[in-house]
């Protein structure tokens, strides 16, 4: 069907190299000793990740014009948003686990890191789909159509992400522990390799966010079908993951109103899919349709008075030990 592809070798293994590089300063240098991540800490790295995918949506008008830069920054845009679904996510497996606050960040940085190498499978997967069957078009836009009416209605329903198949799986065949060891995700006990809570977490997140997965890299297709595009968009909205969760987690109950405008948005691209062979939705109008409709969400519930608590970072007051 396709759009030429921007991304040349030279491109994907620079910015390859420099994802990486960010890692490991973030890892080895800035979070080299666990600790609890504050507000402000967080929003400073929020920041930092942010600028970083605008200084590179700069680099792609420069150099591949306006319409890619568009795209990126509409991809940017849509996955940042669906990665609230996320933040869910992390607050209910902390909470359920107890996490030390201290050690949160840790989690987050490896399961980040495995979510990267997903999201390059199905990025890869959903381009050559689309490559060579065009109607794939269609059935992405239907899925996506229906998953958004879904998080629509079914908005109060609580998350278990311990019924993940996936988890359910690791948890009946892998030994374990049931204390945290510090950072360590396994240990050595009488003479048996065995998991660690923190470990479990891990897989839970991983678990979780192949299913996110399946709903996002969709919705970037309804923008883009360029692969690097795709991916590069994904990636930074990714990166800045971990320090969006330490800098809203606090707050998310707040926002009553975003899964709705989350469904919108959903519903949108996948009606932009379905109508690719009729009208082509020109990208500036998506991304403005896109942010009007994040915005507006954001807006009532900031305006609505708040008629519960919000959700904590962390529990303190809990065991740190993983219950059984």
């Amino acid at each position: 069907m396709g759009v030429e592809s921007i991304g040349s070798p030279a491109l994907w293994g620079g910015f390859t190299a420099f994802v990486l590089a960010m890692l490991a300063l973030d890892l080895g240098v800035f979070h080299r000793k666990a600790h609890e991540v504050r507000v402000r800490e967080a929003l400073i790295w929020t920041g930092a990740w942010v600028s970083l995918a605008l200084v590179f949506n700069l680099g792609v008008y420069f150099w591949f014009g306006s319409e890619r830069a568009l795209e990126f920054l509409s991809g940017y845009v849509i996955e940042k948003a669906l990665s609230v679904d996320n933040i869910f996510v992390f607050i209910v497996v902390f909470s359920a686990f107890a996490v030390p606050a201290k050690l949160q960040h840790r989690v987050l940085f490896w399961g980040i890191l495995g979510a990267l190498a997903l999201r390059a499978v199905f990025i890869v997967l959903g381009a050559a789909v689309l490559e060579r069957f065009h109607w794939a078009i269609y059935v992405f836009g239907a899925f996506l159509v229906f998953t958004g009416i879904k998080l629509l209605v079914q908005r109060g329903d609580e998350v278990h992400p311990e019924r993940n198949p996936l988890f359910r799986l690791f948890r009946r065949f892998v030994p374990s522990v049931s204390e945290y060891r510090g950072g360590r995700f396994t240990v050595v006990e009488a003479g048996k390799r065995c998991a660690t809570p923190l470990l479990l977490v891990l897989v839970a997140i991983e678990a979780t966010d192949i299913v996110f997965a399946i709903d996002s890299i969709p919705a970037i297709f309804a923008v883009t079908t360029d692969p690097f595009i795709v991916y590069t968009s994904n990636i930074f909205a990714i990166l800045g993951l971990r320090a969006l969760y330490f800098a809203l987690a606090g707050v998310m109950g707040k926002f009553q109103y975003l899964k709705i405008g989350l469904s919108v948005v959903l519903v949108f691209v996948g009606a932009k899919m379905l109508l690719a062979g009729l009208y082509k939705i020109p990208v500036l109008t998506s991304l403005v349709i896109i942010v009007a409709v994040l915005a507006g969400s954001i807006a009532a519930s900031l305006l609505r008075r708040p008629t519960g608590p919000s959700l904590p970072v962390s529990l303190p007051d809990q065991r740190a030990e993983a219950k059984p």
